[in-house]
């Protein structure tokens, strides 16, 4: 009896270290896939489900949740430079679990198809995310629309060019702007242009490039252990000579201001949010957006910068839900009257 117990102790034991083991082995030498887990684990527990989908021989990937149809419009959001579909992962949590949710990777990151230029200049990409749109049937029914920075700039285009596909729109620190104020990445922006062999600030190839970006784009410190900040590193430099190419792209002539240039052609409800304290752009374009669509509703987060999903997930969600809720209810009001 003795005997059986101390080997289902002994199995017990065994069947915890493999776990354990693994998780040490992967945070000490493979850390970059220990976040991919991570990631997989976090859409895993919130519901949302990678998909795939063609266009001709495009292929967009994006998570889901919920179905369209329900009571508010399908929500669909565009990351940033750089970043991956994961990135609204915080903001999703705050979202309502019936809420129809759709996270696109932006043309050439993570799973969607990368092709040339063409694809990544804010209107190359605007015609990607409408074939998209198409591509999994989101423009059935007029939609939300939420982007931040390069993804803003992509959707306050995207609201430009295809306003009767949107019931509304969130522009969430927008690149594309002519800022009344340079930002500290702008003016790094502007002495880079006097000598192209710097280092790009968003183009992290060491160690400390990786800690100086952090610091660019989150007003509050990470203080990430070295090793998550190793893993963020390995995932990114297999990827910096296409993140180059899409950022020449859309910091050139026709894609620098294309948000600016296209804001006499949004019709669509807009709300903007901003980190008060953005080093990447800077907060004075909420202005700019104001000033040309006077009716659009601004919130102006207060002890946060450029990473606003990161930083303030909670109030971006409720500020996104309640913007939500007005248009629904507008609508409605307009339907009985």
């Amino acid at each position: 009896m003795e005997q059986g117990v101390a080997k289902m102790i002994m199995l017990a034991g065994s069947i915890l270290v493999v776990p354990v083991l693994a998780f040490v082995t992967s945070y000490l030498f493979y850390p970059g896939a220990l976040l991919k887990a991570y990631n997989w684990y976090w859409r895993r527990r919130l519901g949302l489900v990678v998909r795939y989908s063609q266009n001709g021989s495009y292929r967009f990937c994006y998570s889901s949740r919920g179905t369209p149809g329900g009571a508010t419009p399908s929500i669909l959001l565009l990351h940033g430079f750089s970043a991956t579909k994961d990135m609204w992962l915080p903001i999703v949590k705050y979202l309502p679990r019936d809420q129809h949710l759709v996270c696109v990777d932006m043309p050439g990151h993570e799973g969607t198809s990368r092709t040339g230029a063409e694809d990544y200049s804010i209107q190359g990409q605007v015609n990607r995310i409408h074939q998209f749109v198409q591509s999994i049937g989101l423009d059935k029914q007029p939609f939300h629309l939420v982007g931040t920075s390069m993804g803003g700039n992509v959707a306050g285009v995207y609201a430009a060019c295809y306003s009767g596909y949107l019931c509304s729109v969130t522009l969430i620190c927008p690149a594309g702007l002519d800022y009344p104020t340079d930002s500290e990445f702008i003016s790094r922006l502007r002495e880079l242009e006097k000598n192209p062999e710097e280092a790009i600030p968003l183009i992290p190839c060491t160690h400390q490039e990786m800690e100086a970006m952090l610091k660019l784009c989150c007003h509050t410190p990470l203080n990430l252990p070295r090793q998550l900040m190793r893993g963020l590193l390995d995932n990114r430099i297999p990827n910096n000579p296409f993140y180059k190419e899409v950022f020449m792209e859309i910091v050139g002539e026709k894609s620098r201001h294309s948000l600016q240039e296209k804001l006499h052609l949004i019709t669509a409800p807009l709300q903007v949010i901003w980190g008060k304290e953005d080093q990447v752009l800077d907060v004075s374009g909420a202005a700019v957006l104001q000033a040309a669509l006077p009716s659009c509703q601004v919130a102006i987060l207060d002890q946060c910068g450029h990473s606003v999903a990161l930083e303030r997930p909670r109030k971006a969600a409720n500020l996104i839900v309640d913007f939500l809720s007005v248009q629904v209810n507008s609508k409605d009001a307009k339907k009985l009257s």
